[in-house]
């Protein structure tokens, strides 16, 4: 074992010391130790129930022949760190969080990992890390919330009843008192947020990819099916360290593709392109951007999930979640491992039946093409991506007049002010990976958009990234992006953009001498923060189309 490494020998007296320090008895030094990294805080609702699902982990941990240590991660909340600076640190954390899981497994040698998970950016940040270690891992997503109720059978839901109702309240379609009741209603108890917002398309996508047990991905944070899969992954860990079961076994070129159609049927969150290609840079696997497009033409979408579409998680898990889809998908799935031990079509032909309402056939789709399009163009020399799942139909082609921003407050005030019209694009910029830094989440001026009525008149685009509560034509993750001089940033006030998303296309309408004239032009902005870790982020992250990771350089 790993953990020998730290346990045996004569030389190792102290560490053994230091082991029993802790509480350790003699009697289980023998064992394989599992470290539990856990993102418990009591800031964020996805993660305030963990605390329980750690005991009965550590139940199956002690069940399976395990030692079980706890160490913490940290997490941030995009929603509660959304529209201020805060939102500068969502995505970087995610290379903090695959660092330290990274320094704590290597320098006490754990044997195996259970990633204790749930929100955003935290669970890719832990797959990130069970790839690169190369362990035995599995993850434990904590469980979608409940979806907040009303009267006459009406469900809330965060995004919806939140940043949207803000806006409807501004627009004077609803008074203060029912703005109240959308906020004392919109997120019940613990878990993370109703939709397939990022936090539960990566959930789902975890268990598709074949890091997680069955029905992790969709069990509701209150169920008590929830404990019993913390308890069994507590049990499976142990087995997988036995076996020498590693995460690079089952994160195959095959299990990555599954979780994009997947991702693609169910019209996920746009984030997920981000998170996926990081973690196959982890895993060694190679996975251009083009990808997403590739299997998006021949992947339809198959369900109509909050917040664009008509279901909430609690009701895809009811109607058989995620190996309800891999059976609805039938063939276009390939056969990959998993750490439950079975595979993937395994897993699809143990499923007896699938509400068809909610997880429709193939020959039956809500949309032809996958939720996530990829775009290219003048404007997008190396691709954009829309969630074209959450796009109607009339913007699915649109043609309109530039209104150039460079952050998102400065959109935010213009849209709030009645600056912004129909057969406008909003154009955010300066928003990107380095330019953010961060690459910030634009939740609230899409939302404000779709709140104003204006999303079937007025389209976005930005070098920055969206909330997986996001829907509309809202185009992002813009590379080049605007603070490496890309065409983004030379964009004036008054030029003409077309989008085309069925032919994936982002032009702007400007001639390519004009183009490089401006670019003779442009000076490189002066970093928005200089000092701390976003400076030093900031100096090694890459574009978006690789995944904004960062590197070693």
């Amino acid at each position: 074992m790993r953990s020998d490494t730290i346990k045996q020998g004569i030389e190792r007296t102290p560490h053994r010391a230091l082991i029993k320090g802790t509480g350790v008895p003699q009697s289980e030094m023998a064992k394989p130790f599992i470290g539990v990294a856990t993102s418990f805080t009591d800031l964020i609702p996805g993660h305030v129930g963990m605390r329980d699902l750690e005991r009965f982990i550590e139940k199956g941990i002690h069940s399976g022949g395990g030692y079980a240590f706890f160490f913490g991660i940290p997490g941030v909340c995009d929603g509660i760190a959304m529209g201020h600076k805060g939102m500068h640190y969502s995505l970087p954390t995610r290379e903090l969080i695959a660092d330290m899981v990274e320094s704590v497994a290597e320098a006490h040698r754990l044997d195996g990992l259970v990633l204790l998970t749930n929100c955003d950016k935290i669970t890719p940040g832990m797959l990130m890390a069970a790839a690169r270690l190369d362990i035995p891992a599995i993850v434990v997503t904590a469980g979608p919330m409940m979806a907040g109720r009303g009267v006459e059978g009406r469900r809330f839901s965060f995004v919806t009843d939140t940043f949207e109702a803000m806006a409807r309240y501004k627009a004077g379609v609803i008074d203060a008192k029912e703005l109240q009741v959308c906020e004392d209603n919109a997120c019940p108890g613990m878990g993370s947020c109703q939709g397939l917002f990022t936090a539960n398309t990566m959930a789902i996508l975890t268990e598709t990819l074949g890091m997680s047990l069955p029905r992790c991905g969709t069990a509701l944070a209150v169920s008590a099916l929830k404990r019993r899969i913390a308890f069994a992954s507590g049990e499976k860990i142990v087995d997988l360290v036995r076996n020498g079961v590693t995460p690079r076994q089952i994160l195959t070129r095959a299990a990555f593709e599954n979780a994009i159609r997947v991702d693609l049927a169910l019209g996920g969150s746009s984030n997920t392109v981000l998170h996926l290609l990081a973690i196959a840079r982890e895993a060694g696997v190679d996975l251009p951007l083009e990808t997403f497009d590739i299997l998006s033409k021949e992947t339809p979408q198959i369900a109509s999930m909050n917040p664009a579409g008509e279901y909430f998680m609690e009701d895809l898990d009811a109607a058989g979640g995620v190996v309800g889809v891999l059976k609805q998908l039938g063939d276009a799935i390939k056969d990959s491992p998993t750490v439950l031990g079975l595979t993937t079509r395994e897993l699809a032909s143990t499923v007896e039946s699938v509400d068809e309402r909610v997880i429709r056939p193939v020959a039956d789709p809500v949309k032809k093409e996958g939720g996530i399009a990829v775009l290219f163009g003048n404007l997008a020399p190396k691709g954009a991506v829309v969630k074209q799942s959450g796009v109607s139909a009339p913007m699915m082609q649109f043609e309109g007049v530039a209104r150039c921003f460079d952050s998102e407050e400065l959109a935010m005030a213009a849209l709030m002010g009645g600056k912004i019209t129909s057969g406008d694009v909003v154009v955010i910029r300066y928003e990107g990976p380095k330019g953010g830094p961060g690459m910030r989440e634009m939740l609230a001026p899409t939302a404000t958009l779709m709140g104003l009525g204006l999303g079937d008149s007025v389209a976005l685009i930005t070098d920055g990234r969206f909330s997986g509560g996001t829907r509309g034509p809202c185009i992002g993750h813009i590379s080049p992006e605007a603070a490496e001089g890309g065409p983004i940033a030379l964009v004036e006030e008054g030029d003409r953009i077309r989008l085309d998303i069925p032919n994936r296309k982002l032009e702007l309408l400007v001639d390519e001498s004009t183009l490089a004239e401006r670019h003779s032009r442009w000076i490189a902005p002066e970093p928005k923060i200089k000092t701390g870790w976003l400076a030093r982020y900031a100096k090694v992250v890459t574009s978006a189309y690789t995944g904004a990771v960062t590197t070693a350089e």
